[in-house]
């Protein structure tokens, strides 16, 4: 093995036309919490969940009533299938014990109802979605009236959303960090 790569000062690089084997070492599987990410994490979770929730979908065959093609745009079904895939990459983690599969499908199966139940609360369906309906309580302002929309194409849907997630979150952060005195480092 060639070790001049290793005997060399950290801040200097390898000779022209060396090989570098990638050394980026993937992160463990960690909770993501929808609120606190930064714009560029977001769009990253969202990306990644997206195609995790399209490969699950597929792979069990899975219909609108579980995971409806607008689970995007409804936080309930947002943070339980972010849980799920939380889950999965645990279960399927090579140091994980060999039956944690199971406990996984298992799971999941309690999982698939919860989604049920979801879907049918928020009205979202194969051709046609609106937003999760509140329940106004004593004292609130009621909500305003919200009619269904069609579904006409899903993936353009979800990239226009991703872009305006990512676009109201920079706005937060710009904002935030605006609010920011440089000399003191205080709000």
């Amino acid at each position: 093995m060639n070790d001049d790569l290793h005997d060399k000062p950290i801040d200097e690089g390898p000779d022209e036309g060396q090989f570098v084997p990638n050394v980026d070492i993937p992160e463990p599987p960690h909770p993501v919490n929808w609120n606190l990410l930064t714009a560029h994490d977001l769009e990253q979770e969202l990306l990644e969940l997206n195609r995790w929730v399209d490969w699950l979908r597929h792979t069990y065959g899975l219909p609108a009533s579980v995971i409806p093609p607008y689970w995007h745009r409804h936080p309930e079904l947002l943070w339980e299938l972010s849980a799920l895939h939380l889950h999965w990459l645990c279960a399927y983690d090579a140091d994980q014990n060999g039956s944690a599969p199971l406990g996984w499908h298992r799971d999941f199966a309690d999982a698939r109802q919860r989604l049920r139940d979801w879907v049918t609360v928020s009205g979202t369906r194969l051709d046609r979605d609106r937003p999760t309906r509140q329940t106004t309580w004593p004292g609130e302002e009621p909500t305003d009236h919200v009619d269904e929309t069609p579904i006409t194409n899903r993936d353009e849907d979800f990239v226009q959303f991703v872009l305006d997630q990512v676009h109201q979150r920079q706005d937060a952060e710009d904002a935030f960090y605006a609010s920011i005195d440089t000399d003191t480092g205080e709000r």
